[in-house]
């Protein structure tokens, strides 16, 4: 349809869904509209990524397909090997591995350990070795011990790695080993700008050029013409989850006060949830919910019109960062945001 835009991204099959079929009209319209990367996000239920990943890569041309993220610790590393070098090859390199830490409670019930930053460091390391066509013998590290690992000796491919990263420990491992970042939705942009400085501090410190760490904002884009209810349930119904589910660092990493957040836990409708607020809440409850945040919090999204969004979505550039994932909304409810943002152009 139009030029491409290589800056935008957006998050194939976001939230809760019932068929992953979704994705193929979200992709049309992407490719039309001319984003530059779908970013996807692992579920266990509907929403594995070995199968969506292969799926969007063969209905798409031209974007750039990107796990954002999965744990490096629910496959074998030889089955993720193979599973990038796969799909870096049926995409014509279109394929970003991003690896990140995951929920603790629930690799906690799955019976797996929680993710350090030395287990990531130390996968990134053998994946590395494994795309360059290279045994490795009697590896015994952080991300575990292994007797032989190989994929093909003729190997020579350089697929891009991605981390979902939040605290310093992982914005510096990011600098020194990965290609691409993927910050946190609701981070303000005192740390946005903090973030990116860490993580060129971190890839200058290792050696590496800093230009070459590709970071991305992830950012709540809703525009106003969709139904109130539904603007909620992206707004604050998805930021009161991400405080139920990591609440101390997000406040901690945004400086945000912490009395708010426990105003809010202590909150009787938010202590009566039974589950995750954008999953179970009503549209009341959510309503509610709105007045108990700090409006400060929320306003580190771009809502209002969709030329008022594109202008928000355009200035999280100017903060330092490569690309904007338009997170919280499908292609077509941005459709009139990236029209916007084109004639910003």
């Amino acid at each position: 349809m139009n030029d491409s835009m290589p800056e935008l991204g957006f998050y194939a099959l976001g939230g809760h869904v019932e068929s992953p079929r979704e994705m193929y009209g979200e992709l049309a319209l992407a490719e039309r509209l001319g984003l530059g990367t779908a970013f996807f996000s692992e579920r266990f239920n509907v929403k594995e990524l070995g199968s969506l990943t292969g799926a969007a890569g063969a209905v798409t041309e031209r974007l750039n397909i990107a796990t954002a993220a999965t744990n490096h610790n629910t496959r074998h590393p030889m089955v993720t090997a193979a599973w990038a070098t796969t799909m870096h090859r049926l995409t014509n390199g279109r394929f970003v591995l991003g690896l990140g830490r995951g929920l603790a409670p629930q690799l906690k019930a799955f019976g797996l350990p929680p993710v350090t930053t030395a287990q990531l460091e130390d996968f990134i390391g053998l994946m590395r070795r494994l795309w360059k066509g290279e045994t490795v013998e009697g590896h015994s590290g952080p991300a575990g011990n292994y007797p032989t690992l190989r994929l093909d000796s003729t190997f020579d491919e350089n697929i891009p790695i991605g981390l979902t990263a939040f605290g310093p420990a992982t914005l510096a491992l990011a600098g020194r080993a990965a290609d691409v970042v993927v910050l946190h939705t609701y981070f303000s942009d005192d740390t946005v700008v903090r973030c990116v400085n860490a993580v060129r501090s971190a890839a200058e410190k290792a050696g590496r050029d800093p230009a070459a760490v590709k970071v991305w904002s992830c950012y709540a884009t809703v525009p106003d013409h969709l139904p109130i209810e539904l603007q909620l349930k992206k707004t604050v119904a998805r930021l009161a989850t991400y405080l139920q589910v990591y609440g101390d660092l997000m406040v901690k990493t945004n400086n945000w006060d912490p009395d708010a957040l426990q105003r809010f836990r202590e909150d009787p409708v938010v202590a009566g949830l039974n589950g995750w607020c954008d999953a179970v809440a009503t549209p009341s409850e959510i309503e509610h919910i709105g007045t108990v945040l700090p409006a400060e919090w929320l306003e580190a999204a771009a809502t209002g019109s969709a030329e008022a969004c594109a202008k928000k979505v355009s200035a999280q550039l100017d903060l330092g960062v490569d690309g904007v994932i338009m997170h919280c909304s499908t292609p077509a409810e941005l459709e009139p945001v990236v029209e916007a943002y084109r004639s910003l152009r």
